[in-house]
């Protein structure tokens, strides 16, 4: 039977999935990332604990809060990511694949695919004209569009329990997962992008209303946070407003 990094290596000789081959070697196989990840995230999450993991994309998190002994429901709408995470947890009860895309409905949702650079597809019109207009952007695109599945963080819950956190990393569309919950969890991140930070101040502002008060920042792939301690969200959002367009992206963490 094939290890793991025998499925890793075979997904990345898969013709089919050419475009996730970047994103492969990035995420997976770095001993010394995979321990950074596990100690970061090792407050946040314990064995036995839940996790939603919104935009699993190819599973470098997943696999932490799995390493971390959490269960885990990943929810993934690229048909080639969802594959890649069914391939890396194949046999894994503690793991349930969710095809789809989270946000406020659970109708069908628009997908828009970048065929070469899978890690920005997204849900969010808004964030590809925003890419568009900014620098260092310029060679990205958004060549196809899909339609595909829709799902809440609220039905999420019901169907699966209240997670221990949430990961949400969607490329711009945060805003509307983050409105598809309509109770406060221990704890989540979502992702922020310096092309787009009004969305990053509606998610502090929903979090708020939904009873989270403590906030931190991480900038682009740290294990660690920017600022020292817990803040309130008016500071991380000054903070936010300031960060050079240079920083490019990074993750907002809350806990209620």
């Amino acid at each position: 039977m094939r290890g793991r990094n025998g499925v890793i290596e075979a997904l990345k000789t898969d013709p089919a999935l050419a475009g996730l081959r970047r994103s492969l070697d990035f995420y997976h196989g770095d001993p010394a990332r995979e321990a950074a990840l596990d100690a970061f995230y090792r407050p946040l999450v314990r064995a036995g604990d839940l996790v939603l993991d919104i935009g699993a994309h190819v599973g470098d998190r997943l696999a932490s809060f799995r390493r971390l002994g959490a269960r885990v429901v990943a929810v993934e709408p690229q048909p080639l990511c969802a594959r890649v995470l069914r391939a890396l947890h194949a046999g894994d009860e503690a793991v349930t694949v969710v095809e789809a895309a989270c946000g406020l409905t659970t109708g069908p949702v628009r997908l828009h695919v970048n065929s070469a650079n899978p890690t920005v597809s997204t849900a969010s019109p808004g964030f590809v004209r925003a890419a568009g207009q900014a620098a260092g952007w310029a060679g990205e695109t958004w060549d196809a569009e899909i339609e595909v599945a829709g799902t809440t963080l609220d039905a999420l819950v019901a169907e699966h329990g209240v997670p221990a956190f949430i990961k949400i990393d969607v490329e711009g569309f945060e805003d509307a997962v983050l409105a598809g919950l309509s109770r406060p969890v221990p704890a989540l991140s979502f992702e922020f992008t310096t092309i787009a930070r009004d969305l990053a101040g509606r998610c502090l502002d929903r979090l708020t209303a939904l009873g989270f008060t403590g906030f931190a920042v991480a900038l682009g792939d740290e294990m660690g946070f920017a600022l020292p301690g817990w803040r309130s969200a008016a500071e991380v959002t000054a903070y936010l407003c300031a960060v050079p367009h240079e920083a490019n992206a990074g993750d907002v963490y809350a806990r209620s």
